[in-house]
């Protein structure tokens, strides 16, 4: 019999939790959550880079609502639990809403801690905790006036960078004389604040807060000195607490935190305890990589396999603050029985510190350089007596028994069980023996199948070179390549730099990103431009001579110097009209080629330059707009007859493929994109080497994607089936979104593809329904300030874009 589990909470442990539940007894629950947030499970270490803008919200989503609909899981959002009746195995929400359990798990978190001075509840202060919070920081950014972040651990210094990144004036308070003094000695701390202060943020540390100033809203801090910082945004970030309200009423045994045993169980054997509200012997937890092993224990308890015991594990500390590299774990602080070897280079900002006890390494403190930091923390726990390598020990791995020339030495000499990813607790083994058992070979399914480097990332460099020791040759990692020998940055930092740092316009990024070259390249402007038409739509004016010739011409120059023209023709569907329309431009023109393009499409070839905007006024005339047969956009949807015509056709793939095509036509892409609606598995229209293909069924519509039939040939990979035509274009629409806003420029949909994992991009389009529709949302947006069509107005009027190179006309001026 299926037994009832109910679970209070909805953040990162819960949710690895159920992951492990469902694949080791995936039958033996009846599911039900409540979330106080209104929104699925993400990933709450990376809040930071979605403050930065580094990331948006979509990407940090670990299950979006598509994931609870697979596994039947009924997900209560916004609801808030208040009660527990342990006698009668009930839980009611603050909306009223009351279940049942078999058994029950509190995943209620932590709460901030707010220090309670005169002036904290002011509108403008905020706390750091869930995504409302930065939210909130959004939205007081976009003044860019001034911040002030009180607290320097982790949370604060984090929140800084990302105000900072935002263009706020950011002061952060700390009340002790170094930052982060838990998990950093003062040569660190020294170091860090230098770091810090070099980012334009100003450090102020022995600051005690007195109270927050304000008239109805923030405008400053008082310290104890009755120094008076101004603010108009203040954030709180000075600690957390478990949130042990609900476990407390329900009459559970509650210290700090919820009281459990190792195997999660509270005083109430059918209620667990995991995540940041829980106490175990004594200790409570805030790092991810504790809570995912409460995760793994509590799954394995409720699934029914109790040998599994939670085991207390320091955990590394790591900064998520671009360019700043940091790593501390265990005990560092001074005493008589220990001794420390430390190693400065004060030139390159780099600091190591190893404490050791009886000849073991009890604690370590990494500053500048930390990837040796796993191999300290091995040794750590495996209390490794380093008599033997005492002299050259604080120079790493790589140095023992000599200077190794190899940089894979160190990975090789790595033990098996050396834990490599301290979020996820993945060791060397399982990376090794997953890659051998299922054939491996990207780091994307690397991730996926041991969620190693999958959380903050920082052990994304130790993930491939271990992937190299064990692939060798059949691991090709993605090198970063400059974007053209005007920079050294690659296309995926340029275009996150530019979101990042709200760059908007050509020279702004080439300043800011410090370009080698006065204006660039014919490689880099166009795909700036791009990248700045895709990031800001309502604000950057589209740069004509950043485009390429066949781009400012609106067609395809050929060898002997003359243009090719193509008129769009929706679907492949055209009439008499249209037809005698072409005739006649053909005959004023004297167009020696007429041709029918692969596309459905018919190609004026040999047009000389001086007769475009003449040719262009005169099909103008007739209705007709660009092909864009030379752009990096929507080029064609090849259509068959279908339902209209076709003996064997399911749906009407040509009404389809002229709505697909009138509502998508005019947008930006990295690279060219073709698509194509066939009416029926017999696939006339060849959709299945397309970009983006439809296979109409009798159920509904077959969409495929990532096909190719140019320089490579590729069949496509089906993504998922809807079953309305309105599902079909919301998913289309949404895929070429996704592709647009993760596309490297001239990067085409199958490479893209293959970059981001198949997996990932259905995870987002087919799977979570919200995020699908918030990529739909904002290709709506952006078509809404499309510039591509510039001699008329359908799509928009107020640009009259210049003839390039073919000076002064412009095209609304030839049409008239």
């Amino acid at each position: 019999m299926t037994e009832k589990l109910v679970i209070v909470g909805n953040g990162m442990a819960p949710g690895r939790m159920l992951e492990h539940l469902l694949e080791a007894a995936p039958n033996r629950f009846q599911i039900t959550i409540f979330n106080a947030e209104p929104r699925v499970n993400y990933d709450r270490i990376m809040l930071s880079p979605v403050l930065s803008g580094e990331k948006q919200y979509e990407e940090i989503v670990i299950h979006g609502d598509g994931w609870y609909i697979k596994h039947g899981i009924t997900l209560y959002k916004g609801h808030k639990v208040v009660a527990i009746d342990r006698d009668a195995k009930t839980i009611t929400s603050n909306q009223g809403v009351t279940e049942t359990y078999d058994k029950l798990v509190i995943a209620t978190g932590s709460v901030p801690f707010v220090i309670p001075v005169p002036g904290k509840d002011l509108p403008g202060v905020l706390s750091y905790r869930d995504l409302d919070d930065v939210s909130a920081m959004l939205v007081a950014a976009q003044s860019r006036e001034t911040a002030v972040v009180i607290g320097g651990g982790l949370l604060g210094l984090e929140a800084a960078a990302g105000l900072a990144e935002r263009g706020m004036d950011v002061t952060v308070l700390h009340v002790m004389p170094t930052l982060m003094e838990r998990q950093l000695d003062p040569a660190a701390g020294y170091l860090l604040q230098q770091a810090v202060e070099e980012r334009g943020i100003k450090v102020r540390t022995k600051a005690n807060t007195k109270a927050i100033l304000g008239n109805g809203k923030v405008e400053g801090v008082e310290l104890e000195t009755g120094e008076i910082i101004p603010a108009t945004l203040v954030v709180m970030a000075v600690g957390i607490r478990p949130n042990v309200v609900l476990a407390t009423e329900a009459g559970l045994e509650v210290k700090r935190g919820i009281v459990t045993d190792n195997r999660m169980v509270t005083s109430d054997p059918d209620i667990l305890s995991v995540g940041e509200c829980t106490e175990i012997d004594g200790r409570v937890y805030g790092l991810v990589a504790p809570l995912y092993e409460m995760a793994k224990v509590a799954a394995a308890q409720l699934a029914g396999t109790e040998a599994k015991r939670f085991v207390h594990a320091d955990t590394p500390t790591k900064l998520k603050v671009t360019g700043i590299d940091l790593y501390s774990i265990g005990d560092f602080a001074d005493g008589e029985d220990r001794e420390e070897i430390i190693l400065r280079d004060a030139s390159a900002g780099i600091y190591k510190r190893v404490i050791l006890q009886d000849n073991k390494i009890i604690g370590t403190v990494l500053f500048g350089e930390t990837a040796d930091g796993p191999w300290f923390n091995e040794l750590k726990k495996k209390a490794v007596d380093i008599s033997g390598i005492r002299d050259t020990l604080i120079f790493g791995q790589a140095f023992q028994g000599g200077v190794s020339t190899d940089p894979l030495a160190a990975i090789a000499a790595l033990a098996d069980d050396a834990e490599v990813c301290g979020c996820n607790g993945v060791c060397k083994s399982t990376i090794t023996s997953v890659i051998a058992e299922k054939g491996l070979t990207s780091l994307e399914d690397v991730r996926a199948h041991t969620k190693a480097s999958a959380s903050c990332g920082t052990c994304t460099g130790l993930v491939e070179k271990i992937m190299t020791l064990t692939l060798g040759d059949g691991y090709n990692p993605a090198v970063v390549q400059p974007m053209c020998g005007c920079t050294d940055l690659g296309h995926d930092d340029v275009r996150r730099l530019i979101k990042a740092k709200s760059l908007k316009t050509i020279p702004q990024v080439m300043q800011e990103l410090e370009w080698k070259t006065s204006c660039g390249c014919a490689k880099c402007r166009p795909a700036l431009n791009y990248y700045l038409v895709a990031d800001w739509p309502a604000e950057y004016a589209d740069d004509y001579q950043s485009r390429f010739i066949n781009e400012r011409v609106h067609a395809n120059i050929q060898k002997d110097g003359t243009y090719s023209v193509v008129p769009r023709m929706w679907g492949g569907v055209t009439s008499a009209g249209e037809l005698r329309a072409i005739a006649d431009v053909v005959d004023k023109f004297a167009i020696p080629a007429v041709k029918v393009t692969g596309g459905q499409r018919i190609d004026m070839l040999g047009v000389r330059k001086e007769d475009l905007p003449a040719v262009w006024a005169d099909l103008g005339k007739a209705g007709f707009v660009s092909g864009h047969a030379y752009a990096k956009g929507l080029r064609t949807v090849k259509t068959c007859v279908g339902t209209d015509w076709c003996r064997f056709g399911t749906q009407d793939s040509t009404g389809l493929g002229v709505r697909i095509e009138k509502f998508m036509w005019g947008s930006w892409t990295p690279a060219k994109v073709k698509m194509a609606v066939s009416g029926c598995p017999r696939n006339c229209a060849e959709a299945t080497c397309k970009d983006v293909g439809v296979i109409c069924v009798d159920s509904g519509y077959e969409i495929h994607f990532a096909g190719a039939a140019g320089l490579d040939i590729k069949g496509t990979e089906v993504l998922g089936q809807v079953r309305t035509e309105e599902e079909a274009l919301e998913v289309i629409v949404a895929l070429t979104q996704m592709y647009r806003e993760q596309g490297r420029y001239l990067e085409r949909i199958y490479k893209w593809a293959r970059r981001i994992g198949r997996d990932e991009i259905q995870r987002q389009i087919i799977d979570d329904p919200q995020k699908r529709k918030a990529y739909f949302d904002r290709f709506v947006f952006s078509q809404k300030f499309a510039q591509v069509d510039p001699w008329s107005q359908r799509v928009s009027g107020k640009d009259k874009h210049e003839f390039s190179p073919i000076a002064p006309i412009s095209f609304n001026e030839a049409a008239e």
